[in-house]
């Protein structure tokens, strides 16, 4: 078996997703991805087997997000973690210009916009309507957090 090759547990997994068996990098709707599926389900084990089988980390759906984006829907820390440690574009940004900082912030996942920023995401970056994470933010303690990360940066 090679490096990259998924291991029979993620075969299974694939098949009972309906992605085709082997298919690391297959789509099924909405152009998700397995490694998308298995961070917005929450499921830290399949996300490692998928990372070492060499699955593509940085796949957009049809929508433009990547798996972070998907990890930040379930606001699993653990696995925005592992994630970030991989590799993956924490600045990515959507068809409508958002990034998951900013979905984090705009839904009010203090948690997660604090473990992004943790990994210096470009806090600068707007979405198409010129909308930042700050602009963004749901909470009091999500601007609190921007705010103080934008103060470190000299950009307040």
């Amino acid at each position: 078996m090679s490096e990259c090759a998924p291991s029979q547990t993620l075969s299974q997994w694939l098949a009972g997703n309906g992605f085709t068996a082997g298919g690391i990098d297959s789509t099924i709707q909405n152009g998700t991805t397995p490694l998308m599926r298995a961070a917005h389900k929450a499921e830290a084990e399949i996300v490692r087997l998928l990372i070492t089988a060499c699955a593509r980390l940085n796949a957009r759906n049809l929508d433009g997000n990547n798996a972070l984006w998907l990890a930040c829907v379930s606001a699993d820390i653990g696995i925005i973690s592992i994630l970030i440690e991989a590799g993956i574009d924490i600045d990515n940004q959507n068809d409508n210009g958002a990034t998951a900082l900013m979905y984090a912030a705009s839904t009010g996942k203090a948690a997660v916009v604090e473990r992004l920023l943790q990994a210096h995401p470009n806090t600068a970056l707007e979405t198409l309507d010129g909308f930042s994470s700050q602009d963004m933010a749901a909470t009091v303690e999500c601007l609190t957090l921007l705010r103080r990360v934008a103060r470190q940066r000299g950009v307040l």
